[in-house]
């Protein structure tokens, strides 16, 4: 796709896999379209479970996932990856201050505005924290405020989302299959279809994304387990929310990129 002018794209999120899990395909897409793009992580993910049969000491734990955050971002064309040095929250109990919970809200906001000046993204995304994690919910909120107070000015931002009919399929499924981890939600999480604004369709970046997903060797895949049908269909589109500028409705857009003027960068 030619695109008039530099565009670049700027993913911002909590945990290493967030980038490949959540906006793989989406990065690939970009860099494609002749995008620079790049990542800004806030954790080193060293709240989390080594994945079984891994060998992996969980005091190792965060230096490997950010090991596996560099490599994937390299099989997904990223030209730079940063990291912001707070320690990963876990799922709930106190966050001590270290932590991104328990760090100061201005704080995260302060240091994602600073990378966005720096980089100066035209399109920034993030997750939608559709999952409920605090440490997603957290990095959403601090990055929408960043892009609000920069004085660079980001066209677009969007949220990458999971959609809520395609999670209530997956809820469907483990219920079936894993009753006891189903039993963890009232409803299915995800964003709800209506809201979606944006599928960009990233079917042939399939295999590149199926490799970076692999380059995450200690931590579970969310799309292990899942039958081939659905695991597909997660991974040939990324569904997204623009929230800036504002939708106002109409026919859902396909891609994130739309031609522009060049100006300095």
């Amino acid at each position: 796709m030619a695109i008039e002018g530099v565009q670049r794209l700027l993913v911002v999120v909590a945990h290493p896999d967030d980038e490949t899990f959540g906006c793989g395909s989406l990065l690939l897409h970009a860099r494609a379209a002749g995008a620079t793009t790049a990542v800004l992580c806030a954790t080193r993910g060293e709240a989390g479970q080594p994945a079984p049969g891994s060998g992996i000491d969980a005091a190792d734990l965060g230096r490997i996932r950010e090991a596996e955050l560099r490599t994937a971002a390299g099989m997904l064309g990223v030209s730079e990856v940063h990291l912001l040095d707070y320690l990963d929250s876990g799922m709930d109990g106190d966050a001590d201050v270290a932590t991104l919970e328990g760090a100061p809200f201005d704080d995260v906001c302060r240091q994602v505005r600073a990378h966005i000046e720096t980089f100066r993204p035209t399109v920034v995304v993030t997750l939608d924290a559709g999952d409920g994690h605090r440490d997603h919910l957290k990095m959403r909120d601090a990055t929408v405020v960043a892009v609000r107070d920069a004085q660079w000015r980001v066209d677009r931002v969007y949220l990458q989302c999971l959609p809520k009919s395609l999670m209530q399929r997956w809820l469907d499924y483990v219920g079936q299959h894993n009753p006891d981890s189903a039993q963890s939600y009232i409803e299915a999480p995800g964003t709800p279809d209506e809201l979606i604004t944006t599928v960009v369709d990233t079917t042939t970046h399939l295999a590149a994304r199926e490799s970076a997903i692999a380059a995450h060797a200690s931590q579970v895949s969310p799309f292990d387990q899942l039958p081939a049908d659905m695991r597909r269909e997660f991974l040939i589109a990324d569904r997204m929310q623009r929230v800036v500028p504002p939708w106002t409705g109409g026919q859902r857009e396909t891609d994130i990129f739309t031609p522009r003027a060049v100006r300095p960068v």
